[in-house]
């Protein structure tokens, strides 16, 4: 028993420093064996994201090589994989860093029992998050439903300090068997963009620490203006890395508060879209229901459409006749990625001025993210959708032309992502179109479409449907 292994489960947690499930493993002296499952949730992903997926996984089986470990990979039902190498290694733990949406808590509850029935030490760290969602309460002892009062609760918080890598992780005397990445044929779903896709992708802890490191430097003095600015490279880009654990929240959280005590007081920004993510998760915590139905109730009756018709399939496509639109569609479609202005844009479009229900863009964007995270991405559409939580008294309504003047005047970004038009298009642009699938029958050669439908008329109609609900 004392030198029994303990089996580390990787989830979204890819990184070796800052991680309190492997320091805790390695002290107990005890051999440790890494393993990652691909289980329903990755199966489950959509393409760019499961192959986003599949490079952090790929690049963290080299990292623990280099460490004198490995990366166990095994396919199946997470319990029954777990079952099973206890029984090929005689492992008497099982350690895991938390995962907090519905899906995720209901297998970790159901894992955790299960084992420790079993006489398995089943145990489960924090990491994923700044703040665990139960500790952060309101006066009344309730949660938070809007974002500035949490943000004034948690912003004075401490946040205990990020742990060191482990020098040496002690492997056991016999690894068991493992698969190997390239069988699971992660970049399957992407088929013909996958390679394009791939080099948009900032993969792994070096990288992703780098990628802070910088934007710390160089960016976040500046970040409450340029943020905001599709065209520049204005943003920290580690959300992608936040996704896969590649770099920890608190790694973020003490960069950001070292600027601002270095002078750098537009740092307090950065901290607080931290924050803002931990409100998506603290709110999917309370209220589960926030990833599949309106978490205002009073939105089930309005009358969005559901059906895959023509004007859905324009906007996918980013080919709606709305620049602003059409080019962060295609940006995300390209690079995995969407600035965020662009994502309000284009939710505010589809939700709005085409009266879509906000799952249908919720469903497309798990494809084409490679940031996407099931928290964010549901908080956000309902942000945008106006079904979610959100302090405006008012029907949000975007106008993408307005924005697009005032965000992208010289509309550098939209060159950037549209090819029609334009008599040498960039590489970023074409590449939209060696990425699609054959099957839309679109070109790089096409007319810009017209507009699908004036902004005044589709603003005009979702105000008519609201005060019709």
């Amino acid at each position: 028993m004392d030198n029994a292994p303990i089996i580390l489960w990787f989830r979204r947690d890819l990184r070796l420093s800052d991680h309190a499930a492997l320091t805790k493993a390695v002290q107990t002296g005890r051999p440790v064996i890494p393993v990652f499952i691909r289980d329903t949730s990755v199966d489950m992903l959509g393409a760019a994201a499961k192959l986003r997926m599949g490079l952090a996984v790929s690049h963290f089986v080299g990292e623990l090589e280099k460490r004198g470990s490995r990366l166990i990979l095994r396919s199946g039902d997470a319990l029954m994989v777990l079952r099973q190498l206890i029984a090929e290694t005689g492992a008497k733990g099982v350690y895991w860093s938390r995962l907090y949406d519905p899906d995720s808590k209901q297998r970790d509850t159901h894992v955790k029992s299960a084992l420790k029935s079993e006489g398995i030490a089943a145990e489960s760290f924090a990491g994923h998050l700044l703040f665990e969602p139960w500790t952060v309460e309101n006066k009344t002892g309730g949660f938070y439903k809007v974002f500035t009062p949490l943000w004034k609760t948690v912003r004075t918080r401490d946040v205990a300090a990020p742990l060191l890598a482990p020098k040496l992780i002690t492997p056991p005397l016999d690894w068991p068997q493992s698969d190997q990445i390239s069988e699971w044929q992660m970049n399957r779903p992407m088929q013909r963009g996958a390679a394009i896709l791939a080099t948009h992708c900032v993969v792994g802890e070096h990288a992703a620490n780098e990628r802070l490191h910088r934007f710390i430097e160089d960016k976040v003095q500046g970040y409450k203006t340029n943020r905001d600015f599709p065209a520049l490279d204005g943003t920290s880009g580690l959300s992608e890395n936040l996704t896969y654990g590649e770099i920890s929240p608190a790694q973020c959280w003490h960069a950001g508060w070292r600027a601002l005590h270095d002078g750098k007081a537009e740092a307090e920004v950065f901290l607080k879209e931290l924050v803002w993510r931990e409100f998506a998760y603290h709110l999917a915590h309370h209220t589960p229901e926030l990833l599949t139905r309106n978490w205002r109730q009073e939105w089930d009756s309005f009358p969005w459409n559901t059906d895959e018709n023509d004007a859905v399939m324009a906007w996918k496509q980013g080919r709606t006749g709305v620049p602003f639109v059409d080019a962060a569609m295609r940006q995300m479609y390209v690079t995995g990625v969407m600035h965020n202005r662009g994502r309000m844009i284009v939710a505010s479009y589809l939700t709005k001025h085409l009266l879509t229900h906000w799952k249908v863009g919720l469903d497309w964007f798990a494809d084409c993210l490679i940031d996407w995270d099931p928290c964010s991405n549901a908080m956000g559409w309902q942000w945008a959708a106006g079904s979610g939580p959100d302090a405006a008294p008012y029907f949000r309504i975007f106008n993408p032309e307005t924005q697009l003047e005032k965000f992208d005047g010289a509309h550098n970004y939209a060159k950037h992502w549209i090819a029609e038009g334009q008599t040498n298009p960039p590489a970023s642009a074409t590449a939209y179109f060696d990425m699609v699938p054959r099957k839309w029958g679109i070109s790089a050669n096409d007319g810009y479409p017209e507009m699908m439908i004036s902004l005044k008329a589709g603003r005009d109609r979702a105000l008519a449907a609201y005060e019709a609900r």
